[in-house]
C-alpha cells in the first residue's frame, strides 16, 4: 500500500474512532449519577469497540468511595469496580498518560488477574479529579495486535479529558445532594428525607389503608457518656447506635437521625403491637451488645418510643406522641449506668 493510500485509511480509522467516541459523549452528558454515567459509558464502549473486557479501577481511597459505601452502593458497583492502591495506579500512569500494552506481565502484582483473564493486550485510560489521579479504565482484548506500545494515545487521552468531567460534575451534584439528605457523621438519612418519607407512607395510609408506625429513639445517659469520656467518643457511640439500627431493621423500614442523639424509624405496613415489639428487639440488642471501645466495651443503651399512624392526625402530632411515650419507657427504665 502506498503512503497515500496508508494515510486515507489512517484518516478512515481515526475519523470511525472520533465518530464513535462523540456518540459516547453524547449518551453521558444526560446521565444524573455517577453510577448511571459509568454503567452506561462502559457498556458503550465495551459495545462500540468490540472489547473482550472492560472495568473500573479505583484508587483507594477516591472520591467515588464516599459515595458508593454504605446504602449508596450497588450491585453494579461490587461487579465492575476494582480497588488498587494509589502507588500502583501511579506506576500505571506516567504523567497522567494512557498505558497500552501486549506484554500483561508488566501488569503483574498491579491489576487484579482476575481482570485479565483471556486477555492478550491491554489499555488503561487515566482518570483524575480536581487534578489528582483517581482511576483508571481498563480495556481488554484477547487479541495481541490490539493494544500495544506503538500505538498513539491521542483519542485514549480524549476519552480521559471528558469522562473525567462529566464525572466530575456529576460527582460535586452527587455530594450536594448527599449533604442536604445524609447525615455526615453516622451517615442515615436526615430529617429532611424523614419528613419526605413520612408524608408518602400518610399517602399510602390514607389512599389504601395500609398502616405504618414510627419509633422515637434517644441514647441514655448520652450527655454523661460526652462529659466522661469527651466527644469523640459520644460521636462514636452515634455512628454505632445508627449503623446498628440500620442492620436491625427490616429492609423496608427506614431509620433517620432527628436531632443529637435522637433517631426516627418508620416502620412500613406495621401496627403499633408490632412496632412496640419491634422497640423491645432494639432495646433488648444494645443492652446485651456493648460497643467497643479503647480495647473495652463501653455499655450503650438506648430509649423507644412507639406511635401508629391513624391516618388523620399530622406529622408533628405523631412524632409528638412517639417522643412522650419514649420519655414514659425512659423513666420507667431509669437510663443506665456507663462504666468501663
Amino acid at each position: 500500500m502506498s503512503q497515500i493510500h496508508q494515510l486515507i485509511e489512517n484518516s478512515k480509522v481515526n475519523e470511525s474512532i472520533a465518530r464513535k467516541l462523540f456518540e459516547i459523549e453524547t449518551e453521558v452528558l444526560a446521565c444524573q449519577s455517577s453510577e448511571e454515567l459509568l454503567e452506561r459509558l462502559l457498556g458503550l464502549i465495551q459495545t462500540k469497540f468490540q472489547l473482550s473486557g472492560i472495568s473500573l479501577l479505583l484508587a483507594e481511597p477516591t472520591p467515588i468511595s464516599y459515595l458508593i459505601n454504605g446504602n449508596l452502593q450497588s450491585n453494579w458497583h461490587q461487579k465492575n469496580t476494582s480497588q488498587i492502591s494509589a502507588e500502583k495506579l501511579s506506576l500505571l500512569h506516567i504523567d497522567k498518560k494512557p498505558m497500552l500494552t501486549n506484554q500483561l506481565e508488566q501488569l503483574d502484582n498491579i491489576v487484579p488477574k482476575t481482570l485479565l483473564v483471556g486477555a492478550k493486550s491491554a489499555a488503561l485510560t487515566p482518570l483524575s479529579l480536581e487534578g489528582k489521579l483517581f482511576g483508571s479504565l481498563l480495556f481488554t482484548d484477547k487479541s495481541s495486535a490490539r493494544f500495544h506500545q506503538d500505538l498513539g494515545t491521542f483519542h485514549l487521552e480524549q476519552l480521559a479529558v471528558k469522562v473525567s468531567l462529566c464525572l466530575s460534575n456529576v460527582l460535586i451534584r452527587e455530594q450536594l445532594q448527599y449533604m442536604a439528605h445524609y447525615d455526615r457523621l453516622t451517615g442515615v438519612a436526615n430529617r429532611r428525607l424523614m419528613e419526605v418519607c413520612i408524608a408518602e407512607e400518610q399517602i399510602r395510609q390514607r389512599r389504601y389503608g395500609v398502616p405504618f408506625s414510627v419509633l422515637f429513639i434517644d441514647c441514655n445517659k448520652f450527655k454523661v457518656i460526652n462529659d466522661t469520656y469527651g466527644h469523640d467518643c459520644g460521636d462514636k457511640v452515634l455512628t454505632y447506635v445508627a449503623s446498628q439500627l440500620q442492620e436491625l431493621v427490616r429492609e423496608n423500614d427506614k431509620c433517620f437521625r432527628y436531632a443529637g442523639d435522637e433517631f426516627v424509624v418508620v416502620l412500613a405496613s406495621q401496627t403499633l403491637l408490632e412496632a412496640e415489639q419491634a422497640s423491645d428487639r432494639l432495646c433488648q440488642f444494645f443492652e446485651k451488645n456493648p460497643m467497643p471501645y479503647q480495647n473495652s466495651r463501653l455499655p450503650v443503651s438506648i430509649s423507644c418510643g412507639a406511635a401508629a399512624s391513624s391516618g388523620a392526625e399530622t406529622m408533628d402530632e405523631l412524632l409528638k406522641t412517639a417522643d412522650k411515650n419514649l420519655y414514659v419507657n425512659k423513666k420507667a427504665n431509669n437510663g443506665m449506668v456507663f462504666k468501663l
